[in-house]
């Protein structure tokens, strides 16, 4: 197991309930089938970070289990296809990220008619009750993007007078994105800083935000003060919209999810913030809870969300004061990824060296 799975699955720095620790620790390793069911491949986090870790913790808590993966790349029918798959593979828990949060429904309702445990796995799925939500707190960080943005353009002295910004949402078909957006307009509000314009990027899909932004430039122009943009991605087309326009200096850009990107877009100086959450603290929560219901236990939520029992883990804002100190030196990313090419004079600027 490398490094950064051994310091993010340790207890401590999982923060997991002791309630639902122990509620598998105790237990006898079972067997069975679970399936890893993800939505896209717009983001890498899936295959680099989210079943890598889940996997790392089902074979440390069920080593005799089997383990079923699949990604829909944000295609509804393939996801109820690879559904119907890992049902007929003989798959008891099914962890389940959506492509669309509310066509999920009826999977929840099928597998659940069979006897079928599902954890709705990032995004929710509000309309029906799944057997467990694991999450980062979503609405969390779309409110701490937003205040952090805020906090940034005061403390530059841009005058909200001058303007506004853009909103660039997730997709409106997840559910996760909603909850994201909720945050984000509660992080706005009373700010000062009026929304100019948002728009829910379909699929998430990086081109689809920069050719939004693309159109605001020519809309707004210098109006523009800032960008909360709902993840790294998003954060990118807006970024790479505003080169391709020639506005020098970039407005702040928000993100979230601290890709290799994203992060190296900070160092650049061309994102302004992104939320570190390092997805293998949700999947090991999720492998644990998936144990439990193979184990015949009811897993406890420390809340409820949508009806459903749900585990919230807080994550934290990163910017170029603190990316040192809380993803290099943690080792959450190297400076051997991060600083390469055009990035490695930003990495002596902000001390991070190989």
């Amino acid at each position: 197991m490398t490094r950064l799975s051994n310091q993010l699955i340790g207890a401590s720095v999982l923060g997991l309930s002791l309630s639902l620790i122990s509620s598998t620790a105790a237990l006898a390793a079972p067997s069975g089938t679970v399936a890893f069911l993800m939505p896209d491949q717009a983001s890498t986090r899936y295959e680099q970070h989210d079943f890598p870790g889940f996997k790392a913790e089902m074979t440390k808590l069920c080593p005799d289990c089997k383990v079923l993966y699949q990604n829909a790349n944000a295609d509804v029918s393939t996801q109820q296809q690879q559904f119907n798959s890992v049902i007929a593979q003989g798959a008891k828990v099914i962890v389940l990220d959506p492509v669309d949060s509310t066509a999920a429904a009826s999977l929840v309702h099928m597998a659940q008619g069979q006897g079928i445990k599902v954890i709705a796995y990032d995004r929710p799925v509000p309309s029906t009750p799944a057997n467990y939500y694991v999450s980062f707190d979503n609405e969390g960080i779309g409110k701490s993007i937003a205040q952090s943005l805020v906090q940034h353009l005061k403390d530059t002295g841009v005058s909200a007078a001058k303007g506004g910004v853009l909103e660039v949402n997730g997709s409106p078909t997840d559910a996760a994105a909603g909850l994201i957006k909720k945050g984000v307009h509660a992080g706005l509000a009373g700010s000062g800083y009026k929304t100019l314009a948002e728009y829910d990027t379909p699929d998430w899909a990086p081109p689809k935000a920069q050719q939004w932004v693309s159109g605001q430039i020519t809309r707004f122009g210098s109006q523009i003060v800032g960008v909360v943009a709902a993840n790294d991605g998003t954060g990118g087309g807006a970024v790479a919209a505003f080169k391709a326009a020639g506005v020098n200096p970039v407005p702040p850009v928000t993100g979230n999810d601290a890709t290799l990107a994203g992060l190296q877009l900070i160092i650049a100086g061309d994102e302004y913030n992104t939320i570190l959450k390092p997805s293998e603290i949700v999947a090991a929560a999720a492998a644990k809870v998936a144990v439990g219901f193979l184990s015949g236990q009811t897993p406890k939520g420390e809340t409820t969300l949508f009806n459903t029992p749900s585990q919230l883990f807080k994550p934290a804002v990163i910017t170029a004061q603190n990316i040192k100190a809380e993803v290099v030196d943690k080792g959450f990313a190297s400076a051997k990824d991060l600083c390469t090419d055009r990035y490695a004079d930003g990495c002596k600027k902000l001390g991070i060296t190989n």
